[in-house]
């Protein structure tokens, strides 16, 4: 890699270049894991309180700095500043402060209550081991948001961390990592690294990372699932989703269109845990079709100078290729375009309009892939068993979302859906839930991010077992072993288990009696 090489940064609305990001190669990650292992056991060592304490500065940081941190994202993703400030910075902060209190309850010994109060010498507790060095790769679509939970996560836990943001908003990046950089870590326990994706996960695992995070696409979580094997390197992965929204014949309709239009529509559709795919009881569908099609006709996409755009642009190129070509496909096998938005015309921005489509089916790629654009397909069912059906017939389950006014209902026909998060009567926004685990079922990945569950994936169990009774020369069953001996665990088993009186009893009497040997030498 030529030397100072670097990454532009450049607005995706407009095509300005906003900055450089100086590039690394694998060899950077290599020393910055050798440097992270060496400089984390004296983090680790670091009590969590006091990690809480240093970490609440990202807080302080953020609410100093929210509307930079939102003009960043903005210009360098291409979402509005709105979108950027609700979804990333707010987001973020409650993250920031959610984990900041709750680590130290999180990561203090847990104690086990004997399971039988003839081994209750035997005392046993739960500690939090950090894993060591922590690698994160992540995603270009909310780039402040999603990255900043892990490593804030992460070292709280008492690991070093190496952070690979995405090439294509490294001037997000590069604002994380002034971020956390403001607290003042010792040195090397958190690295930013900027290296390109297609080599960052090879990188990452030959520098012998003890635990890998990645947010990205079903073929590659699958492909650094295959090389961490070989190390037998755990991976938490986060790969995407195609969500189902249901519609039920007594849901508040203008609250569910409200809805579909913000989980479906925000970030220009690309949210992995955005609606993609809804389902409407034939009952409400011409009604709920109808002010769905208002809604989305009046959305605002264009650049976001003055608070006058609800859409802002694509982040890629690619991404608006892929989106329309899923879109053709679509149209190519009947589908029809039921409303769009408006769009900028001859715009230098990759921009595309919101689009619903009917007339679709699980033969279209936009039904049963990740789309990830500002597109929904809309399908009447007979019945909410089929929606239920529909919804499940797919390889990915992130999230999804149920729409009634019977919460009772509601909730049985949420725990039949195959996804890791399911809301009723909203969508999306579970993923700004501090205290929620976020992660999917099938091929969403594997491992949770977020909540209590997502910090734990940070930390390894370990388990420490004191005898209580040291004095003890030694327990009935060590050796040398005879027939006493087995006669006397056999007799400890019918004491405790057998359904006869007797029995019991004599068992516990060949019991005591192997005993006796535990204070001989």
């Amino acid at each position: 890699m030529a030397k100072d090489a670097c990454t532009p940064c450049i607005n995706p609305c407009t095509g300005e270049v906003l900055g450089q990001s100086p590039l690394c190669a694998a060899p950077d990650v290599e020393r910055a894991v050798t440097k992270a292992r060496a400089a984390q056991p004296a983090w680790a060592a670091v009590k969590p309180a006091e990690r809480a304490r240093i970490m609440r500065g990202v807080l302080k940081h953020i609410v100093e700095n929210a509307d930079e941190i939102a003009r960043v994202i903005s210009r360098d993703n291409g979402k509005t500043r709105a979108d950027a400030m609700i979804t990333e910075v707010f987001s973020a902060a409650l993250g920031a402060d959610h984990y900041t209190r709750k680590a130290p309850k999180w990561l203090a010994e847990k104690r086990l209550l004997p399971g039988n109060l003839l081994l209750a010498n035997k005392a046993a507790k739960i500690v939090k081991v950090p894993y060591g060095v922590v690698g994160i790769i992540s995603p270009w679509n909310y780039p402040f948001a999603i990255p900043f939970a892990e490593v804030v996560m992460g070292l709280l836990a008492g690991n070093a961390v190496i952070l690979k943001a995405a090439s294509e908003t490294q001037w997000v990046g590069r604002t994380l990592e002034e971020c956390v950089k403001s607290v003042g870590l010792p040195e090397d326990i958190f690295t930013y690294i900027n290296i390109p994706g297609s080599i960052a996960g090879d990188a990452f695992l030959a520098a012998g990372v003890n635990k890998l995070f990645f947010t990205g696409s079903v073929p590659v979580g699958k492909d650094l699932m295959r090389k961490a094997a070989d190390t037998l390197t755990p991976v938490c992965l986060e790969l995407g989703g195609n969500d189902a929204m249901l519609v039920c014949p007594d849901a508040d309709l203008d609250r569910a269109v409200a809805g579909a239009v913000w989980a479906g529509m925000q970030n220009c559709g690309q949210s992995c845990g955005g609606v993609e795919r809804i389902y409407v009881h034939e009952s409400v569908y011409d009604a709920f079709l109808t002010k769905l099609s208002d809604r989305v006709r009046g959305l605002r996409v264009g650049y976001d100078t003055d608070f006058s755009c609800d859409l802002g642009s694509m982040t890629t190129k690619k991404q608006k290729d892929a989106v329309m070509r899923q879109v053709g496909d679509a149209l190519a096998k009947g589908a029809v375009i039921h409303a769009q938005s408006a769009c900028p015309k001859d715009a230098v921005g990759h921009f595309l309009p919101a689009m619903v489509l009917t007339n679709v089916d699980h033969t279209m790629e936009v039904m049963r892939d990740e789309t990830f654009g500002p597109v929904v397909g809309v399908m009447k069912v007979k019945s909410m068993d089929e929606a239920v059906r529909l919804a499940n017939d797919s390889n990915l389950g992130l999230t999804s979302s149920v729409w009634s006014k019977d919460r009772v209902n509601a909730f049985r026909l949420a725990r039949r859906i195959e996804a890791g998060v399911v809301m009723v009567n909203d969508h999306l926004m579970s993923h700004g839930l501090a205290e929620t685990p976020w992660g999917g079922f099938k091929e969403s990945g594997i491992g949770r991010t977020h909540g209590e569950m997502g910090f734990s994936e940070m930390t390894q169990p370990q388990c420490i077992v004191d005898e209580l009774f040291p004095f003890i020369r030694k327990d009935m069953w060590w050796y040398p072993h005879d027939e006493s001996v087995y006669r006397g665990v056999k007799g400890f088993l019918e004491m405790l288990y057998s359904p006869k009186a007797t029995a019991r009893l004599e068992g516990a009497a060949r019991m005591a009696k192997t005993f006796v040997r535990s204070f001989r030498v």
